[in-house]
Order: structure tokens, then sequence, then C-alpha cells
């Protein structure tokens, strides 16, 4: 029986402290010129070296690429399939079914709960206040609800756009020190003051969520990172797949992390954010209300959003509506480029 040391062990499904892991080829390792161990083709039909070979868990080069730009220690980053089998392996970790719950603030991103539906965790979904804040008593209304293992705050928040102050999210983590708090960073790129990624490797219950899907325009190819201590990435690392990061996508990556990934992105962040602005004045100027954006993206909330609707397909615009009743009158535009913010401008600007 594992000693129970730490708050990763204490929070974790009991059966996973003493799970014999899945030791793949890949993580057996050895020494040799002749790999035989893990039933792979010889052959390798493409110009890309290796890929005939299965990939590392953990592919050191990429690891050490998100260390060096994200300032995190290795050792308290894990990478996968996006953010989203993040969100999925820290449910499946540390919430047992039937008996454990998450909590969300909503609006927010929908597959905190879809993905604790899905694995039999219940959802605390508590509200955000009317400028998407925490509520005040949010401490309260969870103590009255189900045994919440882990928060999960989209900060900057999908689809409002709107943020939560660092100094907010991290009295979130000193008051809370018995169930995890996991920010998701998805969108910081676009707000990077706002990021509590550097307090990872001091507060034991902390986790950063973060993507390549955004701000480094790698969304098609499914590379994410949980950022946390060592005992949450051990703990994590105990239900992860065998291979998470196919070695394309890792060698796309570890690009996008270079030196020179690093100065496209921040133009490209720039370049997204100036088009963003002018696309919210376009439509503050139409009518609506608009949340001061974030992210890459503006919510817009319409008087008559019907009519704006049918203005937007009419002219081959596809833009994102909810069913959240808080937001029944808004609809969310992606920042883009300059032709197509210009198109957009002109569409809000004729008459209808």
């Amino acid at each position: 029986m594992t000693k129970i040391n730490t708050l990763a062990q204490r929070l974790a499904r009991p059966e996973l402290l003493d799970l014999e892991v899945y030791q793949s080829a890949r993580r057996i390792g050895g020494q040799g010129d002749i790999w035989i161990n893990a039933n792979e083709s010889p052959f390798n039909n493409t110009a890309l070296v290796g890929v005939n070979r299965y990939p590392e868990c953990q592919p050191p080069a990429l690891i050490d690429a998100y260390s060096r730009y994200s300032k995190v220690p290795s050792q308290c980053i894990l990478t996968g399939r996006g953010a989203d089998e993040a969100i999925e392996i820290l449910i499946r970790t540390f919430c047992n079914p039937g008996i454990d719950a998450i909590t969300t603030f909503g609006p927010t991103y929908g597959m905190y709960a879809i993905s604790a539906k899905t694995a039999n965790v219940a959802v605390n979904a508590l509200q955000l206040t009317d400028n998407f804040q925490l509520p005040t008593d949010y401490t309260a209304q969870i103590d009255k609800g189900l045994s919440s293992k882990i928060m999960f705050i989209c900060n900057p928040n999908n689809p409002t756009g709107s943020v939560i102050s660092r100094d907010v999210l991290i009295e979130v983590v000193d008051n809370n020190p018995n169930q995890l708090v996991v920010v998701d960073e998805a969108y910081i790129e676009f707000s990077p003051e706002y990021s509590v990624a550097d307090l990872v490797a001091s507060k034991s219950n902390l986790v950063v969520l973060r993507t390549l899907s955004k701000a480094f325009a790698l969304a098609g190819a499914r590379c994410g990172f949980l950022l946390a201590n060592p005992d949450i990435i051990d703990m994590c690392m105990r239900v992860i797949a065998p291979y998470p990061v196919p070695l394309p996508v890792s060698e796309l990556a570890v690009q996008a992390l270079s030196p020179d990934g690093l100065a496209t992105m921040q133009n490209q962040v720039a370049e997204m954010n100036l088009q963003g602005q002018r696309l919210a004045q376009a439509l503050q100027t139409f009518g609506a209300k608009v949340v001061q954006a974030h992210g890459n993206y503006v919510l817009a909330e319409f008087n008559d959003k019907p009519t704006v609707q049918q203005k937007l397909t009419q002219a081959g615009v596809i833009a994102r509506s909810y069913n959240d009743k808080r937001l029944a009158n808004c609809i969310r535009f992606s920042f883009s480029n300059q032709a197509q913010t210009d198109y957009l401008i002109n569409l809000f600007s004729a008459p209808n």
C-alpha cells in the first residue's frame, strides 16, 4: 500500500495509488541498434524520420521547448492532445465516478461539464456575476453542493472574453487547499499579464492548462499542456495514453516554440488584437453591447439577434451563438485578418 504524503495522492482515486502503470516500449527504453520490442514496422514510407516508430510518451524536445517558453520547470509539464485531453485526464485521475464533483463558473467552456458527465462525475454549475467575475460567496455555494474535487476557472474566459485578476486567482488557490484549482489559460497569450503559470511549482493545488491551438495557430495539430507541481504530474501520468503526442505534432510544436516561431506568434497576436479592437468598435457603433476582449474573440449582445444572424448568414459569415440563457442575445466573433475584418466592418456599417 502506497503511503499517502501529498495532496495529489490524497485527492487521487485510491485505485491509482498502487496501479501498475503500463510500460510502453518507449517508457522501458533500452540501448542498442536493432529495435524489435514494439511490433513496429521496420519500413519508413515517408520523408519524416522515425514516423514508423512509436513516439516518446512525453517528447523531451517538446517539453524542454515549452519549459523555455513558459518558464515553468520541465518536471512540472505534461503534454497531450490539446487542453481538452488534460481536462479529461484530471477528471479521470482525481474524481471518483458517482461520488465526486467538479465546480464550474458559467457561462464558460462547455467541455468541463461534458467531460465530467461522461465520466459519471457531477457538476456544481455556479454562475459568474453580471460582470463575469467569481461570486463573492462561491465557497459557501460549493460547500452546499456536491463533493467538489476540482474547480475549473477559464481565464480569459471563453466565451465572454472577460478576465479575473491574478490576485483573485491566487486567493482562490490559497483559500481552497483541499481541492485542485484548474486555471484554463488557453487564451493567455492575448493577455499574458493575467497568467498564474509561474506559481505551479510552489502551489500544491494549482493546475494551469495551456494550448498551441489559439495564438500559435496549430488548432489542427492538437497539442496542449498541463502545468502543475510534480506530484500532480505523477498522478496524471498514471492514466495518460501511452503515446499521446504523434511525432509530426511534436515536430510542428517544437518549431512553433523556436525563437522564430515565437516571434511569428507574437506578431500575429498583435495583429489579431488590432483587428479585434477595430471589430469591437464597429459592433459598438452598430449598437451592440460588447464585453472588453482579453482573448482572440469578442462577445457582442444585440437587441435584435435574429436580424443580425440573418445578416451574417446572407453575407456568408459563420459566428458562434449559444444556448445559455444568459447569452441568448449574444454572438461571439473570433478575431481574424485585416481583409476579413474589413469585410465585417463594412457589413455592420451597411444599412439594413
